[in-house]
């Protein structure tokens, strides 16, 4: 049984999902204590025991000690043999991408294709929207040889959450390919999705995406920003996300979600600038597909290399977590993050 201290490197929710997704998929049992101590609200939350109770049904796994509040809890899992479906409801507005990015190299790693309905919020602070799944990870993991999609059937946002996110994973047929994306290209275009929920009378979408170009003119590029008005959430709420993409070195991508108190114009400022300040730096990567690139890089068989904006705790935690399971190691060269990976190769299909 692997031990593992949850308040070490960012002490968050990543150390949760990471290290059962990674217990999962090498059938290692693991031991968790100290689990999000230093957070405001310590332990597990709402959004922690969805992803672990969907492992657990993934992999047909056993657990000790999990519930809401829970600073201590074991996992034994089980072999990979997913259903065809599932249906996952957070109950609260706890990221459904979270939940999709932990369950997603093990659906990968199935003998068939899974489709997977997950309901909850899918635009919030710290963690990725939906749209940044949609069009900067799943590309990514495209390049891998990973293929899943993503489909919104509802916008969720906070308190009350309800959004609806399906994802569809289809087979790895072998394992991962590595990625390489250590030479930045100069940007060929920039992108963008303005949405608001019941919110058209006060343009809250056309303010989001009018200050936003204004940002991005500024420094010289010209965007072409989609508005979308939305009337099937369960709440008023807004949400931006801004692509740019590199010549030859794929996407980079930044969002941000409305919250009360959060002008339109401040959404589509810090978006911008946010976008801005990861391009200055001559990242491949932004700095959210960093972080969630990790896991799926130390499965993949040989070097994967990419140019990040910076070492975070998050990304600590996950090169940390997948040397422990995997036995993967890294290197960091000035914004070159370079990964071996394991070569993890799809478990037989007699196992199930």
């Amino acid at each position: 049984m692997i031990e593992i201290d949850g308040s070490l490197h960012s002490g968050s929710g990543t150390v949760v999902r990471q290290a059962v997704a990674f217990a999962a998929l090498t059938g290692r049992p693991v031991h968790l204590y100290n689990v999000r101590a230093r957070r405001d609200k310590p332990g597990l939350q709402p959004q922690h025991l969805r992803v672990v109770e969907a492992i657990c049904e993934i992999v047909g796994g056993q657990t000790e000690g999990v519930r809401k509040g829970a600073v201590e809890f074991v996992f034994r899992p089980g072999p990979i043999c997913p259903a065809k479906h599932y249906l996952w409801d957070i109950g609260s507005a706890g990221s459904t991408t979270l939940l999709a990015l932990a369950v997603l190299p093990l659906l990968a790693f199935a003998p068939s294709s899974v489709t997977a309905e997950i309901r909850g919020g899918l635009f919030q602070d710290f963690a990725p929207s939906v749209f940044h799944l949609q069009h900067v990870m799943l590309p990514l993991l495209a390049r891998m040889g990973l293929s899943a999609r993503v489909e919104m059937r509802r916008p969720g946002y906070v308190p009350r959450g309800g959004g609806i996110l399906v994802l569809t994973v289809e087979p790895v047929r072998r394992g991962l390919d590595p990625l390489v994306l250590d030479r930045p290209g100069p940007v060929e275009r920039i992108t963008g999705i303005a949405l608001a929920s019941h919110l058209a009378d006060r343009d809250v979408a056309g303010r989001m995406a009018r200050t936003a170009h204004k940002v991005l003119a500024e420094a010289g590029h010209r965007a072409t920003i989609e508005e979308r008005d939305d009337r099937t959430a369960l709440q008023p709420g807004a949400a931006l996300a801004l692509f740019a993409d590199l010549a030859g070195a794929g996407r980079l991508g930044a969002d941000w979600a409305g919250a009360p108190g959060r002008t339109s114009e401040a959404i589509g400022r810090k978006v911008a600038r946010q976008l801005l300040e990861d391009l200055a730096t001559g990242a491949t990567l932004d700095r959210f597909a960093a972080d969630q690139i990790i896991p799926f890089a130390a499965l993949a068989r040989g070097e994967s290399r990419f140019r990040v904006p910076s070492m975070t705790d998050h990304m600590q935690s996950n090169v940390w977590l997948a040397s422990l399971f995997l036995g993967t190691d890294y290197k960091m060269d000035g914004q070159i993050l370079s990964i071996r990976g394991a070569g993890f190769e799809p478990p037989m299909k007699g196992l199930c």
